[in-house]
């Protein structure tokens, strides 16, 4: 038996090969853009779960208020290697005690939370004020919550009622109020603080519902 082959007229043989080549750009077309369109979304752990805005949240740990933290904007990297938070345009994060007292407060315009470790890094213009007042100001400030300590190892500025300490490298427990500078480089007078600086902010109590 003989094989079959497909036969074209004149008259239609033009037609015939529009439709071929417009078949083919239409099939490469598909084929080609169905890789890129897969390649946007294949790498699940560069897009965050959750992006939120302008947030207030409070974070409880057995019943108890534990956490404030409010931000401009949140997102949560959910199937990172390394699960993390991410605040790209900084954070306000208030610790309380048990008796809804702020023990830290805390300022920066950057921060993330790695959530296996349940570790925090700041940067940029970090703040905390303890519960006595004093306002701590570094570059980069990190808070590991297992051990329940901040540390760094960038320059520290202590503000107190009646003197300004700075140093490099700084440790304390985690309501600050016990604390360790590693290299002192200076003392002095509260009135020789920089004239244009603020005063501390007063911690405050959570809304209650």
């Amino acid at each position: 038996m003989r094989p079959k082959f497909l036969s074209f007229t004149k008259s239609n043989a033009w037609k015939t090969a529009i439709c071929i080549v417009f078949s083919v750009m239409f099939v490469y077309s598909c084929n080609h853009d169905k890789p890129d369109k897969i390649g946007a979304v294949k790498d699940r752990s560069k897009l965050p779960r959750l992006h939120a805005t302008d947030i207030t949240t409070v974070i409880s740990d057995s019943g108890i208020t534990r956490y404030r933290i409010s931000a401009p904007s949140w997102d949560i990297y959910d199937r990172a290697s390394q699960p993390y938070w991410e605040f790209l345009k900084g954070i306000h994060l208030e610790r309380f005690d048990q008796n809804l007292k702020v023990d830290a407060n805390i300022k920066s315009k950057y921060a993330k939370f790695n959530e296996n470790e349940q570790t925090w890094e700041l940067r940029g213009n970090v703040k905390a004020i303890n519960l006595q007042g004093e306002l701590f100001e570094t570059e980069q400030l990190f808070w590991n919550q297992r051990q329940e300590k901040f540390y760094s190892d960038s320059l520290v500025k202590i503000t107190q009622p009646t003197r300004i300490i700075t140093g490099i490298g700084f440790e304390s427990d985690q309501t600050m109020s016990k604390y360790s500078i590693k290299r002192p480089q200076g003392i002095f007078p509260v009135d020789d603080k920089d004239p244009g600086e603020a005063p501390a902010n007063t911690p405050s109590k959570p809304e209650t519902k």
